[in-house]
């Protein structure tokens, strides 16, 4: 029996064909769950490991869920934009229906140190990363409240385990969504609705270049670096009516990353 049958999953920042959005998406689908995934190659096109098979990769990954024998239907959304989260949730209900799981997976990240940071760049990461986060959150519970639970999963980076020096706007603003998916989890909860978040510690998706798996791979006690299924299988396990006793949590699912 899938565990999902007849939900309809929100999943942002499924851009890219190695990324942890487009793992999280293909589990969700193999469980029963209709997807509605946000892309936005803008970003990614700025990053040293974009791919020209990432290039078009939305339309393939809608084909790719459909042959789960599931509903998919995607949005280019630039979730720094405050009327995002309504566009989206606008979007999604038109298209396939009320939503119960939201996967807050798009992320805004830039290598900084204290030389570099500056308040564009704060003010880039907040956007998407803090603000895109809380505000999608909260539309989504409002969007429900009163037709049925949910589940809200938001991805950090382990910003509560240990500190990440030269990447001080991502783990602050990281660390923003550690401490909201605590406080709104309580709020929520009356409401049937959990709120987690999943570190999944580093993960190979696409990256990572030769010599930094070399250099990580000695961290994990496994003996293998982390893949988005990895990350994917939790996210499913969280989304499903077996974790309704689950809330305001911070899981770290990294293999004993150390």
């Amino acid at each position: 029996m899938k565990r999902l049958m007849n939900k309809i999953a929100i999943v942002t920042g499924a851009s890219r064909v190695k990324g942890i959005g487009t793992g999280i998406c293909r589990e969700l689908a193999k469980e029963g769950a209709d997807i509605f995934f946000t892309h936005w190659s803008n970003y990614d096109r700025e990053m040293k490991y974009f791919t020209d098979d990432d290039s078009n990769w939305s339309k393939h990954l809608i084909e790719e869920i459909r042959n789960f024998g599931v509903r998919c239907e995607s949005m280019e959304l630039d979730l720094s934009q405050p009327d995002a989260p309504k566009k989206l949730l606008n979007e999604v209900h038109d298209k396939l229906g009320s939503p119960s799981i939201l996967v807050n997976n798009a992320t805004h990240s830039v290598n900084v140190d204290f030389h570099s940071i500056n308040a564009d760049i704060l003010d880039a990461h907040y956007s998407v990363n803090v603000r895109g986060t809380c505000l999608l959150s909260v539309e989504f519970a409002r969007h429900i409240e009163g037709k049925h639970g949910g589940r809200i999963i938001n991805m950090v980076s382990g910003q509560d385990k240990s500190p990440e020096p030269g990447n001080l706007a991502y783990v602050a603003t990281k660390g923003a969504v550690s401490t909201f998916t605590k406080s709104v989890a309580l709020e929520l909860a009356p409401l049937k609705i959990t709120v987690n978040a999943v570190d999944p510690g580093p993960t190979n998706s696409g990256w990572m270049n030769s010599e930094l798996r070399e250099n990580l791979l000695p961290k994990f006690p496994m003996g293998r670096i982390g893949e988005p299924r990895d990350a994917a299988k939790l996210i499913v396990f969280l989304a499903s009516e077996e974790s309704e006793w689950i809330t305001g949590q911070i899981i770290h699912s990294d293999g004993g990353f150390w």
